[in-house]
């Protein structure tokens, strides 16, 4: 389902896939090529949310936040992903059920692991790997 919210209506490229079980509101603009799979929820109530180009939203993903949010080009965001990123780099990986808490500042070239928590504000430099629960 996409909906506007207060009057914004989410943008998508006209070559993005969102699957009708996706729920995309509010002020999202998703790029070229990318695509919201079954019961992933993009929502933007607080601030503006920009997906990049070939970006993959995965099933049972959310992306939203307390602010704006920008996901980059070329990024996986896994199954059952809660990304409330300030910043996702290009070409990262955002494994299956991680959490990335507010505020949070993930570089390019970057895996985080499956079911990793990635602290509020924690910046994450280029080319990282990153595991576990703090």
């Amino acid at each position: 389902m996409i909906r506007s919210l207060d009057g914004i209506a989410p943008t998508i490229h006209p070559s993005a896939f969102i699957s009708e079980f996706a729920y995309v509101v509010g002020d999202v603009k998703i790029g070229e090529g990318s695509s919201v799979w079954p019961g992933a929820i993009i929502r933007a109530d607080m601030g503006s949310i920009k997906i990049g180009k070939h970006t993959c939203v995965q099933d049972n993903s959310v992306v939203h936040g307390d602010a704006d949010v920008i996901i980059g080009d070329d990024v996986v965001i896994g199954h059952r992903v809660l990304c409330h990123a300030k910043l996702v780099g290009d070409r990262t990986i955002l494994g299956n059920g991680a959490t990335v808490n507010d505020g949070a500042q993930i570089g390019a070239d970057c895996i985080i692991a499956s079911a990793t928590m990635i602290l509020e504000n924690m910046a994450v430099p280029d080319r990282s790997i990153v595991h576990g629960i703090p």
